[in-house]
């Protein structure tokens, strides 16, 4: 009996170290991908970029109209690609979750970009027979809470200029 107790308990742990490492390299394999999604972006590889997304991806810009399927991010993404300059994002600091059964992740990452300033990163990635895939990103430009009231005066006059006029 008592081998068989023992043979059980090392059962039991021989699977949670093992569903530690395999949760470790997954979130390994997904830093990965987010850090050469964001490399391919600052070489202008468009198709390593778009390499990295889920057919039914969405991405989610700073400017509330900016909601976006992969195909159409991509359409208005095209020209600055062409041009030999996309953007350069870096992490400076990331949080990755696996779902128990590794194959969903979702993550929050801190950036700095040269052209927005501090950003924020966040999305969904899924495990597909090809890797990680991003299903989903969105990207923020955090305000200080500070200064929210500020931003949300300046929003609402921004949103209520008239069709046609400058806005300011």
């Amino acid at each position: 009996m008592k081998r068989i107790l023992l043979a059980l308990g090392l059962s039991v742990l021989s699977a949670a170290t093992r569903a530690q490492v395999d949760g470790a390299l997954a979130t390994g394999a997904v830093a990965g991908v987010l850090d050469a999604w964001h490399a391919a972006a600052a070489a202008a590889d468009e198709e390593r970029y778009f390499s990295y997304f889920a057919p039914d991806a969405v991405f989610l810009g700073t400017d509330p109209g900016e909601r976006w399927t992969r195909d159409e991010f991509r359409a208005w993404a095209h020209p600055h690609f062409a041009k030999g300059k996309a953007w350069s994002f870096r992490a400076t600091s990331r949080r990755i979750t696996l779902a128990p059964d590794h194959t969903v992740a979702w993550f929050d990452e801190s950036l700095d970009t040269p052209n927005l300033g501090p950003c924020r990163g966040s999305g969904v990635l899924v495990a597909t027979k090809d890797g990680w895939r991003i299903a989903q990103y969105n990207l923020s430009i955090p305000i200080p809470n500070a200064l929210t009231d500020e931003f949300k005066k300046r929003i609402e006059e921004y949103e209520r200029v008239p069709a046609g006029r400058k806005k300011p």
